[in-house]
């Protein structure tokens, strides 16, 4: 059923709405509306926190249609079921990431699930979910478009396909991975072997990764860039800004980096 738009959301003109409210290991999700659907991306904090984020943005979880899940690890569906129950929200989840949460996400008010390369659709939003590379049973990356609008979402990938390009090629905002600095990883304090995994092709993107990916699929409809799944560890706001800014200066795309403690505002386009 449509809704009313909730404050600081998509006016009645329908464009669409994005606001990281959390980025990073210690979790994520993603808010996306028209003004009449409304949905979170991952919901990898606990369901009070992200309540309270919303609210901090003016959004009301009330307003939440659905919950879509890209993979099953706890950084990305720590307060789903929660949310799914408390709010009575479907979850959009493939089978294969249901089957790997276990117990994790308890009883939910309602499940569908999807297949990657199958799009579909949640009230007006075009929903494409597509395989990315990560360590997990079925991981997904999706765009989400409406009324000529699209939002692409690329975190937890350890490598860019022809799969992900295609898909992120003509996006307004994007919310892509740069999870490292590469020198800092090598570097830094953890083990070698969770460094391998980082570094691998079902681990996570580097900022210079995401800056050849940028660099490749940049166009003059791109109007935000959202870097996100940045290690506390292992990099920094100002080097992922570095690495990536230099291939789009002369693009004019608005350039930010989503944070753990915060996220990112809410930007509109359409």
């Amino acid at each position: 059923m449509a809704k009313l738009p909730e404050a600081g959301a998509a006016s009645a003109d329908h464009r669409l709405s994005v606001s990281v409210l959390a980025s990073g290991s210690r979790g994520n999700a993603t808010y996306v509306s028209d003004g009449h659907t409304a949905i979170l991306v991952d919901a990898g904090l606990s369901g009070v926190e992200i309540q309270r984020r919303m609210a901090s943005k003016g959004l009301d979880p009330k307003n939440l249609d659905a919950i879509l899940v890209s993979h099953e690890h706890t950084d990305h569906i720590h307060g789903v079921g929660v949310l799914s129950r408390r709010f009575g929200l479907r979850v959009y989840i493939s089978d294969g990431t249901r089957q790997a949460t276990g117990t994790a996400l308890g009883k939910l008010a309602d499940v569908c699930p999807f297949r990657c390369g199958h799009a579909f659709t949640i009230g007006r939003l075009a929903i494409h979910p597509f395989s990315i590379s990560h360590d997990a049973m079925d991981p997904a990356g999706f765009t989400i478009g409406c009324n000529g609008a699209k939002v692409g979402v690329a975190t937890d990938l350890g490598v860019v396909t022809g799969v992900v390009k295609n898909h992120l090629a003509a996006c307004d905002i994007l919310i892509l991975e740069a999870n490292h600095d590469p020198q800092m990883l090598i570097d830094g304090p953890y083990p070698w072997p969770l460094k391998q995994r980082i570094r691998g092709r079902s681990g996570h993107l580097s900022n210079d990764d995401a800056a050849l990916l940028l660099e490749t699929i940049k166009h003059e409809r791109l109007a935000h860039v959202i870097l996100a799944h940045l290690s506390e560890e292992n990099n920094t706001p100002a080097k992922a800004r570095q690495a990536v800014k230099a291939v789009l200066n002369d693009a004019g795309v608005k350039l930010h980096v989503a944070s753990q403690a915060s996220g990112c505002r809410l930007l509109t386009v359409g």
